[in-house]
């Protein structure tokens, strides 16, 4: 498994892997997490185009996983990180942090930043394996306040939300 950036002719295979990816939200009693839309090509395109868009191929080259990113508060923002269900607990989702802590590190920013559910155990907790920390609202920078904001308008409980953050490496 090795990461690339993401080809425009995968942009579909993106969306198949979110949605395989959040198929897992129905198994805890999260169904509107599984139903709801992946990104959409639209949005995924920008990203591609930008840069921004990574992927996790095998031998086969075909995309395993993904990550998005954005800049913000002077971080590498991971927007999106899906790992089809196929390729779950091999390592891809880290692998993809790695890279991203990578790009961070040659952009001169310090840190990677996301925003997951804090009880989900593929989400806070499994971050949490990989180095990130939770922080605190003071610790919040105008970006992520933003985005944790337009996550409460959208109908999510921020007490099931957690930012979190790890130096870039």
């Amino acid at each position: 498994m090795h990461i690339r950036a993401a080809r425009a002719e995968e942009l579909p295979r993106l969306q198949e892997i979110e949605v395989s990816a959040g198929a897992v939200f129905r198994d805890i009693g999260m169904p509107e997490i599984a139903d709801d839309p992946p990104l959409s090509l639209d949005l995924l395109a920008a990203y591609q185009r930008s840069g921004r868009a990574w992927v996790a191929v095998g031998a086969d080259d075909v995309p395993a996983g993904y990550a998005v990113l954005d800049v913000v508060d002077d971080r590498i923002h991971v927007a999106q990180l899906s790992v089809h269900a196929d390729h779950a607990r091999r390592g891809v989702g880290s692998m993809l942090l790695d890279r991203l802590g990578e790009l961070a590190l040659a952009a001169g920013l310090p840190a990677l930043s996301l925003i997951t559910f804090r009880q989900v155990p593929w989400n806070a907790p499994y971050y949490q394996r990989l180095g990130f920390r939770e922080l605190s609202t003071e610790e919040l920078g105008p970006g992520l306040a933003y985005l944790l904001a337009t996550e409460a308008e959208h109908g999510f409980d921020l007490e099931q939300r957690v930012c979190m953050l790890r130096p870039a490496s």
